[in-house]
């Protein structure tokens, strides 16, 4: 018994190749489009459909180049249309080679590079399989020829780009020369001959000899963010930096190299983190290492030149042996080979690796180039200027326990996905904002004039809102970073509600603490080990149950007006005990506490900062490295900006040697 008709059948075997084969075109196209959006766009839908095109690009190519190979196997190999089939397959190496915009969707996915290769060999050698059966000594068969070098350049580089990517290959390549130093038995030898002979023979220390470090550029903010770039990269793979390196930044980026007020240096210093971490996302997650250099620009224009040339000597053939709707599929993707191809050099010459290059060079043609295409108005073709999101995302535990539940479907209750759905359901976004910036900014400066040595710099990096609460109130707090964390975002929350006058440090407090929050909730992956998950969960489950009691409560100022009204006298802990971790009503003690100060705001302000900076300072590299591909996020630009202002954990002393040089008398 047939599962399907024979009519579908017969469609299905007629239409399963070239369905495929369109739809390894479109996915192409997709990713060209979407692949590098993701770096400035926080979008959850944009990285589903990133998501889906990237693993089913591979995927759609491979099984294509599968379905050809069984065609040139069975009986019918030698019918027209499998010599027009065996000539797309080429195009196939080409999809499988990606887009320029998008080599990898994940950190996870560069580690894989190994298999990728293997990828590449077994492809290869299906395609030349292919090839080789289909052969008629017939010009479609020549015309293959140089797709397929177009194709192994394409594969080729995309492995090459995941390799230089890799954390072990990336850490090395920043790693300088192994130095042996002086000749040491040499150097003994020398000493022990010349007092031997009876000289008198000492040694004396040469001056110390370091590496050149060169001063930042002047002028161009592209040239000095790709000079701070190169400098300080090498902390993604957790490499310390030199002390020359260092000083020199933190006194770029405090304004001493120049004149520059306050205003202009906080402008240029978050406008170059935010070029360097686009540099960084470049290097991580594009083909800009290969297609920057020469040899890439090389390759480049040997693919293009050799797909245009294909395409011509398919325009002078003779097709009337090949049935119409094939000779269309084979325009589609010669057409679109060439146009994809096209349109990666545009992205390349609207990129800030071209701009530097034409800023550097004096090059006036590419600039010219560059102003002419802008004028065309074409955003959704060309990716903006805009190199992250410049948002913070926003998380509130009394909204979440407020609002109404999205609609709950079985299926995703089993799977355990309804959780994490209701989870993205309650995130939203908030515009990071010139306040916010200053606000963070002055204080990364004053942290950096104060930390003369490095035990300061220690202190500063692991205070985590308890230095402000010290200097303040004479308190400290010995809980783990997630208790402080939910306890001042509740308590903030209720003091920011029943406060009527919302001055601006009220509001930088909220959105700062609704950021937090969304760390802790969404991405503890970024905070130091703590039972962050089990607090929130307490303290959600403990507000609903407040909250059921209360039918009239409909709006959070409400809610925050009931909590605060309930007596806290006794602290929750000795009513509860252990067995629950909630915080819900230590942070109404707080916040009641915090009520009767003057400049509560200050104080909060002050917090706020401060475990943003702890933060920062804590989250492993390779998370930093991981969010660049979701929007960005505010904590690695803090975290880079601290690293630039010498405010971190990690130091290292100096850099060079001494030599020791022998003196006979």
């Amino acid at each position: 018994m047939e599962l399907f008709p024979e009519s579908v059948t017969k469609l299905w075997n007629e239409w399963e190749l070239r369905a495929l084969v369109l739809l390894s075109l479109f996915l192409q196209i997709v990713l060209i489009l979407l692949g590098n959006r993701r770096k400035y766009i926080a979008s959850n839908w944009v990285r589903i459909i990133i998501w889906l095109a990237y693993l089913a690009a591979d995927w759609i190519a491979a099984v294509c180049i599968g379905v050809l190979s069984n065609e040139n196997g069975d009986d019918n190999s030698s019918q027209p249309n499998s010599l027009i089939w065996a000539f797309w397959a080429p195009f196939l190496l080409l999809h499988l080679g990606g887009p320029d915009t998008i080599t990898a969707y994940s950190l996870e996915d560069i580690e894989l590079w190994l298999r990728h290769f293997l990828a590449l060999v077994i492809q290869f050698g299906g395609t030349f399989y292919i090839f080789l059966r289909s052969w008629k000594s017939k010009l479609l068969n020549i015309l293959a020829i140089p797709i397929f070098v177009a194709g192994l350049i394409k594969y080729g580089e995309r492995t090459w780009v995941l390799r230089s990517a890799s954390s072990e290959q990336f850490r090395d390549a920043l790693l300088p020369r192994p130095d042996p130093g002086p000749n040491y038995p040499k150097f003994m030898d020398e000493y022990t001959s010349g007092k031997a002979e009876g000289y008198q023979v000492s040694i004396q220390q040469r001056g110390k000899t370091s590496r050149t470090v060169h001063s930042p550029p002047e002028g161009d903010i592209l040239q000095q963010a790709y000079y701070f770039f190169e400098t300080f990269k090498g902390l993604f793979a957790d490499i310390i930096l030199s002390s020359q390196r260092r000083k020199r930044s933190q006194s770029f980026f405090q304004g001493k190299h120049s004149e520059q007020v306050l205003e202009v240096t906080l402008k240029v210093a978050f406008e170059v983190v935010e070029i360097e971490l686009g540099f960084m996302y470049d290097v991580l997650y594009t083909k800009a290492t290969v297609t920057c250099s020469r040899w890439g620009s090389l390759l480049r224009s040997i693919s293009l030149s050799f797909t245009i040339s294909a395409f011509i000597a398919f325009l002078t053939i003779d097709r009337q042996e090949y049935s119409t709707i094939d000779v269309i599929i084979t325009y589609l993707l010669l057409v679109g080979a060439i146009v994809l191809e096209i349109y990666a050099i545009l992205v390349l010459l609207f990129s800030d690796w071209t701009k530097r290059w034409s800023s550097k060079n004096k090059n006036t043609a590419v600039q010219l180039i560059i102003k002419a295409i802008s004028r065309f108005q074409l955003r959704f073709l060309f990716p903006t200027n805009q190199r992250w999101s410049k948002t913070m995302a926003q998380y509130n535990l009394i909204d979440f326990c407020l609002k109404p539940r999205p609609i709950k479907v079985r299926v995703l209750q089993k799977f355990h996905i309804y959780q994490i759905f209701e989870k993205y359901y309650h995130k939203n976004l908030a515009v990071f904002s010139e306040e916010m910036k200053k606000l963070i900014f002055e204080y990364l400066v004053e942290i950096s004039k104060s930390a003369s040595d490095i035990e300061a710099g220690k202190q500063l990096c692991t205070g985590r809102g308890d230095l402000v609460l010290l200097e303040k109130l004479g308190l400290s707090n010995n809980e783990d970073f997630s208790h402080s964390i939910l306890l001042w975002h509740i308590a903030t929350d209720l003091c920011y509600e029943n406060d009527a006058e919302k001055n601006p440090d009220c509001k930088a407090c909220k959105v700062l603490s609704d950021y937090m929050l969304y760390l802790l909730v969404m991405c503890p992956f970024m905070l130091p080990d703590g039972i962050g998950e089990i607090r929130y969960r307490d303290s959600c489950a403990e507000a609903k149950e407040f909250f059921k009691d209360r039918k009239h409560i409909k709006s959070r100022t409400q809610a925050c007006k009931d909590l605060l009204r309930v007596s806290t006298e006794f602290p929750a802990s000795q009513v509860k005990g252990d067995r629950s971790k909630s915080l819900l009503f230590d942070a109404c003690r707080l916040a009641k506490s915090l009520q009767s100060r003057e400049h509560k705001w200050e104080l909060m302000r002050g917090v706020w900062v401060e475990m943003l900076c702890y933060a920062a300072s804590q989250c492993r590299p390779n998370q930093h490295a991981k969010q660049l591909r979701r929007g960005g996020e505010l904590l690695t630009h803090v975290w880079l900006l601290m690293a630039h202002l010498d405010v971190r954990e990690n130091f290292q002393i100096s850099q060079g040697n001494a030599k020791g040089g022998i003196i006979v008398s």
